[in-house]
């Protein structure tokens, strides 16, 4: 069957900057009213105007003018106020393809952009270090955290929504024989690389026995295992997909990974303890669930095929999307899926296509009539991996 390559997905990433942008450009408008207002009523008294308007502020005195420049104002603020106050600023770290600034690919970015345009509230996002992140929200710079890992210990005095994009850890390596590692325990005696992001997680910290090759980035990771600095290396399975597009595209050899996620996280929303925070995570948390069942989660991952319980049976059913790439229209390509949650597929999982229900993958396939084979290049960046592909 012959494929074509085809550039990835890319959502409107920067729908939050418009978004804000054009409340801004309300918000400066309506504040540049009352001088507007103030001037005109001002004029009036001066005798720069003439006519019924002249004639009827002639009755104004002075102070009586004052107060109702004042009473405008007043109500003006009170339209503006909300455009004005009601951004809230939220923080991450960084983490290629997943959180970035710029125009780099960002889907976790892409996730709550579209989660909170649904919910018509108005964000900002800020990449920033993890360091600072603490320092952020006890500051008060940032009001919450976009995707607070929750392989890190949860704080008392915040709130967090569900787990709205899961992790999964798996070790990776140029041999075959990785096939065979289902648990940590299998790593001991081999150096295994691992990005800081994931190494200094409360729960890693935790984990003796195995001997971590510490990096400051994901790059130096993957890095450390190209220059077979390391056996094995530590990292997300999302990135690992990524990792692998660019060697199928250079036509190198693909790396092997663990039979089982070592280790299983996933990202959260986390905002300080308030009514209003709670109710907003509340309505976070239904936004989340309906952009996973109705193919909304596939175009923003750039993932063919995800699981999740989407009827409530107990059983893991199959989401896709007829705007994302699909590699092979073939029943095997299932088993690729990328799980939203625990639950296992069976016999009687169903399908999701863009929301539309399929009982079978006959049905499945009639959703997705149309839809050409393709290969989608990588999210990582080309370029600066190009670097490890010569290595390789």
């Amino acid at each position: 069957m012959k494929v074509r390559w085809s550039s990835p997905v890319r959502p409107a990433a920067s729908a939050n900057k418009i978004y804000r942008r054009s409340a801004e450009r309300l918000a400066t408008q309506l504040l540049s009213f009352p001088s507007f207002i103030a001037t005109f009523l001002l004029s009036v008294h001066e005798n720069r105007y003439t006519g019924n308007v002249k004639k009827f502020y002639d009755f104004l005195t002075k102070d009586e003018l004052v107060r109702c420049i004042t009473v405008c104002i007043c109500m003006l603020l009170s339209i503006v106020s909300p455009f004005v106050s009601a951004q809230i600023k939220l923080g991450a770290a960084q983490l290629p393809t997943l959180i970035d600034d710029r125009d780099k690919s960002a889907r976790i970015n892409d996730i709550m952009t579209e989660a909170f345009l649904r919910m018509d509230t108005d964000i900002e996002l800020e990449v920033m270090r993890k360091a600072f992140l603490g320092s952020g929200l006890l500051s008060g710079k940032i009001d919450g955290l976009y995707a607070f890992l929750d392989l890190d210990d949860e704080k008392p005095q915040h709130l967090y929504s569900d787990v709205y994009l899961p992790l999964y850890l798996h070790a990776i390596s140029k041999k075959e024989d990785i096939n065979s590692v289902a648990a940590l325990d299998h790593l001991k005696d081999r150096r295994v690389a691992i990005d800081n992001r994931f190494a200094n997680t409360d729960q890693v910290r935790l984990i003796k026995g195995v001997k971590w090759g510490r990096n400051p980035s994901t790059f130096d990771a993957f890095k450390q295992l190209a220059d077979d600095r390391s056996y094995y290396l530590m990292t997300s399975r999302l990135l690992v997909d990524e990792f692998n597009r660019l060697l199928r595209y250079e036509n190198e050899q693909l790396v092997h990974f663990s039979k089982n996620p070592l280790i299983i996280g996933g990202f959260r929303l986390a905002m300080t303890d308030t009514d209003d925070n709670q109710r907003l995570i509340q309505k976070f948390n239904k936004t989340i669930e309906t952009m996973q069942a109705d193919g909304t989660y596939n175009q923003l991952l750039n993932i063919a095929w995800l699981t999740k319980d989407i009827n409530g049976d107990g059983t893991a059913d199959y989401i896709s999307s007829r705007a994302v790439a699909h590699p092979k229209l073939m029943e095997g390509a299932l088993t690729l899926a990328y799980p939203l949650d625990s639950t296992e597929v069976a016999e009687a999982s169903l399908f999701y296509i863009d929301g539309e229900q399929a009982a079978d993958w006959p049905g499945a396939l009639e959703l997705l009539e149309g839809v050409e084979p393709a290969l989608r290049r990588s999210l990582l960046d080309e370029e600066v991996y190009q670097r490890i592909m010569a290595r390789w």
